[in-house]
């Protein structure tokens, strides 16, 4: 039984995992009101995560191509105004709307393979592995639930997937397996959980993995 499934949280990280960020800005209008859109005063914190889980999954139309490096682009206040994303922004918006909901939450980071890479999405990345994917992780019923809101409905049905469902009691991460069981999702590296997103870590990670898309500047005349 993993150690954090038997304390409580500090007065201190309760704090920190239930303050606005930089990134996860839970304290913005467009947050606050996407909440307020999608719970209810009654209801339970359980309830609460997840009702916002699902409506983060759905909400953004999952799409790897639609990458913004610039740091204002990564808010959640911001990435509210698109509805097709990928992943780390999906996990920022659902970290904040749960801080919003008055949930402690955090961002968690891992490095994953993917299996059944589609042909297209493979040559740009040329790997398999996706890294930095982002997922949110709540503290509910006294322990950390991970959710990965990445994949949204329409697009695990077209895949013959079942969506990834959240109950608020058990980890909700990408899928092992697909309908006819093969292996799909095989997390890699664990960066650990930070309480706003490291842009700069992020970054460094993906021009390790992805150096081709981060190409070396041309060399100016006076050596720049």
């Amino acid at each position: 039984m993993r150690l954090d499934r038997e304390r409580h949280l500090s007065q201190e990280e309760c704090d920190l995992y239930l303050s606005a960020g930089v990134f996860v800005d839970s304290d913005h209008p467009k947050v606050r009101a996407f909440v307020e859109d999608t719970i209810t005063p009654d209801q339970s914190p359980k309830d609460r995560a997840i009702a916002l889980f699902h409506k983060v999954r759905d909400h953004f139309r999952y799409n790897p191509y639609a990458v913004r490096l610039e740091p204002e682009q990564m808010k959640a206040s911001v990435i509210l105004e698109s509805r097709k994303t990928f992943c780390v922004p999906k996990a920022i918006v659902l970290t904040a709307a749960a801080r919003a909901a008055g949930i402690p939450a955090r961002l968690g980071f891992s490095d994953v393979r993917n299996h059944l890479s589609p042909p297209g999405l493979l040559e740009v990345m040329r790997t398999e592995v996706f890294a930095f994917h982002g997922y949110a992780e709540m503290w509910l019923g006294g322990h950390w639930v991970k959710g990965s809101p990445a994949f949204d409905q329409n697009l695990c049905l077209g895949l013959g997937l079942a969506p990834l469902d959240f109950d608020g009691e058990h980890d909700a991460l990408l899928h092992a397996y697909d309908a006819e069981g093969s292996r799909y999702m095989e997390y890699l590296h664990h960066y650990g959980s930070f309480a706003d997103l490291p842009h700069a870590v992020m970054i460094a990670a993906w021009k390790h993995h992805y150096p081709h898309l981060f190409p070396i500047p041309e060399a100016t005349d006076d050596g720049a």
